[in-house]
């Protein structure tokens, strides 16, 4: 695996004008929630930072690649959605959530299931 060089709480932005007005352009992973270990948190943005640069035209081989890495790196029952304009409600084992987004507006979500419940979460 390849090592993360920024930190991962840093977020790098490109500014543009564009007339009067900024407009800013993430170019950095940005995690919009997550309760995971940071260890974890860093390894899971990785996966799917690799995913997303590997198959940056389709999201479902992204989002099966990360979950194949997730089952063999954390064990099984990993769950994925990459994609634009989408809202969840989901149940999850504790400290096994990670939402961001990768270059700006893509949207991934991973988490885990437990077989005995978990935590349950509402985003739109």
């Amino acid at each position: 695996m390849a090592n993360l060089k920024a930190d991962p709480n840093e977020v790098l932005f490109r500014s543009e004008e564009i007339g009067a007005s900024k407009r800013v352009i993430f170019t950095y992973p940005m995690v919009a929630q997550t309760d995971m270990p940071d260890q974890m948190r860093v390894e899971v943005m990785e996966i799917c930072n690799n995913a997303c640069e590997k198959h940056v035209t389709n999201n479902e081989l992204a989002a099966q690649n990360i979950k194949e890495s997730l089952d063999l790196k954390f064990g099984s029952t990993w769950h994925v959605i990459v994609g634009e304009g989408f809202s969840f409600d989901i149940t999850y084992e504790s400290s096994k959530l990670l939402y961001m987004f990768f270059a700006g507006n893509l949207g991934i979500i991973v988490w885990k299931c437990s077989p005995y419940g978990g935590r349950s979460l509402y985003q739109s």
